[in-house]
């Protein structure tokens, strides 16, 4: 454990001595790419989310959309609706847009601040279909609240460590997600 700190503390030294020597300054963020963000949130679907104890809507992994003028993502993600009140399972498609959040007890980036725009299934008889107009978005709202986007890499991390410096403020931008590095409050 000693001999594994020691060779991070030498190799972070050695990057940050070659940046001050090459007039390069610290990094003042992390730019996290949008095949990135798809690849990661696709490991965490397909999810399943109960209805009443009676229906289970399933999610496939979402399609990521950035949309940098108003800092959110917006993802399209195929929906199905079963469960065996139904004679047959439904299936539709969803679009959603939300915003971001660091959560730094498990240093992941989560979905928060959800807005359907649409929840379609098809061939749902009518009674069905009022009941999904009027709970589905919010339903669909709460299934994907907090849905792991991301999650900061142990050497990312560790650089920032060593730096003194903590993810912060995050914001979609055409690149991707880029996460800024602030300085970590100093102990008093």
């Amino acid at each position: 454990m000693l001999r594994r700190r020691f060779l991070l503390s030498s190799l972070v030294s050695t990057a940050l001595l070659s940046t001050a020597c090459s007039g390069k300054s610290v990094p003042r963020h992390v730019i996290v790419s949008a095949e990135k963000l798809q690849q990661a949130v696709a490991q965490r679907f397909p999810r399943q989310y109960p209805v009443a104890g009676l229906l289970q809507l399933q999610l496939q992994a979402p399609s990521l959309q950035l949309l940098p003028e108003s800092n959110l993502i917006k993802a399209q993600i195929a929906t199905s609706l079963s469960g065996p009140v139904l004679k047959q399972g439904y299936g539709g498609r969803m679009e959603v847009d939300f915003a971001l959040r660091y959560e730094a007890s498990d240093r992941t980036v989560r979905a928060q601040s959800i807005t359907v725009h649409r929840l379609e299934l098809d061939g749902l008889p009518p009674a069905l279909a009022e009941m999904l107009s009027t709970y589905g978005g919010g339903i669909a709202a709460q299934a994907l609240d907090g849905v792991v986007l991301y999650q900061m890499q142990d050497k990312d991390l560790a650089l920032m460590d060593a730096l003194d410096m903590q993810p912060g403020a995050m914001r979609v931008t055409p690149q991707g997600l880029e996460i800024a590095l602030d300085r970590k409050p100093q102990a008093r």
